[in-house]
């Protein structure tokens, strides 16, 4: 048959999109358009016809809840563009969604007469693929169309007839895998040179980084330069060279860093480990690198993002996904889009990767994120997929790239389990910078700590025995995994039945009911019983709908008894998995001639995995044997229930490091050879005092880098911002606002966010108090034409929140304190931030612990500050950046205003005031007046 001529498709499109209604619905408001007529609707009335009629919109949850009604059917053009422009970025708003199709509209009323346009420019775009990708196309839209994908048909359309005759195939298309590259295996590399950089070679390469258009601004020439020292030779061994590098806002960090280790990288033949907090924050970096590797293709051999297991998608889960969901259409979309997506993914990371996160949003993070190894079952070279897999192909890039974008969650784990890559010890990291390094002491926390709780327990016992009691499941059990290993080894297969059986000490799936019945089965769940006993007779409050916790002295009836059976229970476990360890490594030592390269890649997999759960059982095993004597002095223990909401999600006995930089500077600091730690807050200035040396400033730094723990000091240098603060920046404490009012606190962030026009940020302490004031300032603003986004409301996750904010000046957004490191918005999108009171730190069993150990209230003020620091700091990421920062707390210690420049007078004032001088200040600055006209 011949083919249809586009312009034949193009007009068949169009009419069959003209069918269809349009809607766009926002600020209290809803745009309807259908058949070339436009209509103003209120929410229910819009809801009304959409229930009725499907319509085309973008993002169907978020249009849903704007409205005020659960989702309902709709042609959701984000799921088109998902499918169309695979691993492609999109905003998921109309406006967003039109900007990528270089549509532009005013606004809603005109955004909602463009959604007709777009879907037919995507359709359009189907058939101009590559022929490999083009049928799979097809066959995916087969499927989708046997699903009863509302966009199915319009998929066959956009195709032409070749679409319903091509053949579909046993997996409908999903079966990706088929058409990835296999990924190439290296020769170990040498060890590096230990060549240093010096100071005029950083100065230089910074010069090329910023091009001949850019000023080389000697403050950044210096950071540089200083930064070059963590890259001299290691004169002892456990210690390396290590710089503390503070950085004000403006400095330029980053290519400050980048710099000095791109060269010690290429002069060495080495790799550099670029370390930051966040996902969000290594996609940054990232983009950073373009300047030192413009080429695209060059830059994919000597760049490499790196992030653990758990971001990766696995091919494995897909096909299970695939087989298990053919009875399931409500799976084929979602599948269908992670099947494009990993056609054309740089690195297959479907967290904060090119996945669009606003997919697991509309679909479920199951259906999506749930692809990824989240249970650590990786199979290794067993797996038919393993030399596809997305995270093999990381791992080997890695440990020949010249620099490696990590996270600092990253580098802690692999340290605490003793392996850089997930592969080889050899491989371990010998040059790090870690940037936001105010934020290690957190990182070290949650990676070297211990939980031995009711969900721990499920996955450790779900990781040895597989699923059980007929539950379906992608869990494969470690007999599945390893069992054809140890087959003829007789000691080994002992082994492993073994520990299958042993595991059942472990608490199983539906433990959390049991114990809430009275009925817990097994040691571990009897422990947890008793565990949960003794938080709810020590709490004041055992009906509060948030998180309890109470210390491990003085146990209730019974518990210590419990605690020892357990114990017992996995000392059970452990004598089976440390003769399967046992068995596993004499194989690779003494049938070395025997075995292949996939089989012993098999066996190191799963000598891995073991030695991590065995690290755990030891942990959890230590626990519950010092519940009978003293937590030892270098620890902090406790009993925590974990509630959201009133409903109990987990409970157990929790362990963590009094100082977490102790075992930081064990397995990380000590073994590298060169460590920089740079951040515009690392320093904590406290109030003047007549004695005080401004060395103490750095005690903070040095506490919370690790850096104290070594036997030589640290190099520390702080390089100034050199942002005009005291002109282009106002922060106002409101005296004259209840804070536990929340019809008070929501009338001052009305009004506030409204003088300001938009551009603001709302902090708050608890997430009560954000969705309190949510509710009361929605319309108000709405009415205003603000929009407003909130974290823990809006169903879109934090990164793609923070996206949509950047890109709408007038638009505001509340979230948590956590919030406020992932918010880096310059320009005019971000010109207010509001803080709902002094975000003091949560007064829980660890925090009174370290404050006990490290100050007293010192230890509260510094860790304040630094939370003040960093969200004032939000303001201004450019030099022609201005803002106003606010906290409505009356209450804000005098002590703790040096977390604010000197340069800039925090005034005490009313709301009325405060409103009134934002407003003022705000126009100025826009008017190009500097905002003083107005002010007292």
């Amino acid at each position: 048959m011949a083919m249809q001529s586009s312009e034949g498709i193009g007009s068949n499109l169009s009419q069959a999109l003209g069918r269809l209604p349009a809607l766009v619905a926002g600020g209290g408001v809803a745009w309807w358009f259908e058949n070339g007529h436009l209509e103003k609707l209120s929410p229910d009335a819009a809801a009304r016809r959409a229930r009725a009629t499907p319509p085309l919109l973008v993002h169907f949850k978020a249009t849903a809840a704007k409205l005020g009604v659960e989702p309902f059917m709709a042609f959701d053009l984000l799921d088109l563009f998902a499918f169309v422009r695979p691993a492609r970025f999109c905003l998921p708003t109309p406006h967003g969604l039109l900007e990528r199709l270089n549509l532009d509209a005013a606004d809603d009323e005109e955004a909602v007469q463009y959604l007709h346009h777009a879907a037919q420019m995507l359709l359009e775009d189907l058939p101009r693929q590559q022929p490999r990708a083009l049928r799979r196309s097809m066959r995916l839209a087969q499927l989708l169309n046997k699903s009863g994908w509302p966009w199915a048909p319009y998929l066959l359309l956009g195709l032409g007839p070749e679409a319903t005759q091509a053949p579909s195939g046993g997996f409908g298309g999903l079966d990706i895998w088929q058409e990835l590259p296999e990924w190439v295996d290296y020769a170990p590399p040498p060890p590096p040179d230990t060549q240093s950089v010096s100071p005029s070679e950083a100065r230089e390469r910074l010069a090329q980084l910023l091009g001949t258009t850019a000023e080389l601004r000697e403050t950044q020439a210096d950071y540089a330069a200083t930064v070059a020292q963590a890259f001299a030779p290691r004169e002892v061994i456990g210690m390396p060279e290590m710089v503390l590098a503070e950085a004000g806002t403006g400095i330029g960090k980053t290519l400050g860093y980048i710099a000095p280790a791109s060269v010690w990288a290429e002069k060495n033949g080495g790799t550099v480990w670029l370390s930051t907090y966040t996902k969000n924050l290594q996609r940054q970096l990232d983009h950073e690198l373009d300047r030192l590797f413009p080429d695209p293709a060059e830059k994919q051999g000597r760049v490499v993002i790196r992030k653990g297991r758990e971001n990766y998608l696995c091919l494995l889960n897909l096909e299970d996904a695939t087989q298990g969901g053919a009875a399931r259409p409500q799976d084929m979309v979602p599948l269908s889009l992670i099947a494009r997506w990993a056609g054309a993914t740089r690195d297959g990371d479907l967290a904060g990767g090119d996945f669009p996160a606003w997919a697991a949003d509309l679909h479920g993070r199951n259906r999506t994120l749930g692809l990824t190894d989240q249970r650590g079952e990786c199979i290794h070279a067993a797996c038919p997929h393993y030399r596809k897999c997305f995270i093999e192909r990381a791992v080997r890039k890695s440990r020949k790239a010249e620099m490696v974008i990590a996270n600092h969650a990253l580098v802690m784990i692999q340290a605490a389990i003793g392996s850089s890559g997930g592969e080889d010890d050899a491989q371990k990291p010998l040059r790090y910078v870690f940037d936001e390094g105010h934020h290690l002491f957190e990182a070290a926390d949650g990676a070297f700590a211990a939980h031995l709780t009711g969900m721990e327990g499920v996955d450790l016992r779900r990781w040895l025995r597989g699923p059980e009691g007929g539950r379906r499941s992608r869990a494969r059990g470690i007999a599945n995994r390893i069992g054809d290993l140890v087959a003829q080894d007789e000691r080994g297969r002992t082994a492993l039945e073994a520990v299958v059986e042993m595991a059942r000490c472990l608490p199983g799936e539906g433990w959390l009911a049991r114990i809430a019945d009275g009925n817990p089965v097994g040691q571990g769940e009897k422990f947890l019983n008793k565990a949960r006993q003794q938080i709810l007779a020590r709490s004041a409050q055992p009906d509060s709908p948030y998180g309890l916790e109470c210390p491990t002295k003085e146990p209730v009836n019974g518990l210590i008894d419990a605690a020892m059976e357990f114990a017992s229970g996995i000392d059970r476990v452990l004598e089976p998995v440390n003769t399967l360890t046992k068995a596993l490594s004499d194989m690779l030592a003494d049938e070395t001639a025997e075995l292949d390269t996939a089989t012993r890649s098999r066996i190191e997999g799963a000598l891995r995995g073991l030695l991590r759960r065995k690290l755990t059982l030891d942990a959890w095993r230590s626990m519950l044997l010092d519940l009978q004597t003293e937590t030892p002095s270098t620890f902090v223990d406790w009993f925590g229930l974990e509630r959201i909401d009133g409903r109990d999600l987990d409970l157990g006995l929790y362990r963590h490091y009094l100082d977490p930089m102790l075992p930081f500077a064990a397995a990380v600091l000590k073994p590298a050879h060169g460590v920089a730690v740079t951040s515009a807050t690392l320093r904590d200035i406290a109030p003047a005092k007549a004695d005080a040396s401004p060395e103490l400033a750095w005690d903070s730094a040095e506490i919370r880098s690790g850096a104290r723990h070594l036997p030589q000091p640290a190099r520390r240098a702080a390089f100034p911002s050199p942002f005009d603060y005291a002109n282009r920046t106002r922060i106002f404490v409101v005296t004259d606002v209840r804070r536990d009012a929340m019809d008070q606190v929501a009338a001052a962030y009305r009004e506030l966010f409204l003088a300001a026009n938009g551009g603001a940020l709302g902090l708050f302490t608890a997430i009560f108090r954000l969705r309190a004031v949510q509710k009361r300032i929605l319309k108000p603003l709405a009415d205003a034409g603000l929009p407003l986004y909130a974290q823990h409301v809006d169903p879109l996750d934090n990164a793609t929140l923070v996206d949509i904010f950047r890109a709408e000046e007038h638009a505001c957004l509340l979230g948590t304190d956590a919030m406020r490191d992932g918010v880096d918005v310059p320009g005019a999108s971000l010109r207010l931030a509001v803080f709902d009171r002094v975000p003091w730190p949560r007064p829980d069993l660890l925090h009174k612990a370290r404050k006990a150990a490290f100050g007293g209230q010192a230890y509260d003020d510094l860790l304040t500050r630094l939370k003040l620091k960093q969200a004032y700091g939000r303001l201004l990421r450019r030099a022609d950046d201005y803002g106003v920062f606010v906290v409505l707390d009356a209450q804000l210690p005098s002590r703790l205003l040096t977390a604010f420049p000197a340069s800039v007078e925090v005034k005490r004032l009313g709301i009325r005031d405060a409103v009134s001088e934002t407003a003022a200040f705000l126009h100025g600055m826009r008017a190009g007046t500097g905002g003083q006209q107005n002010l007292a």
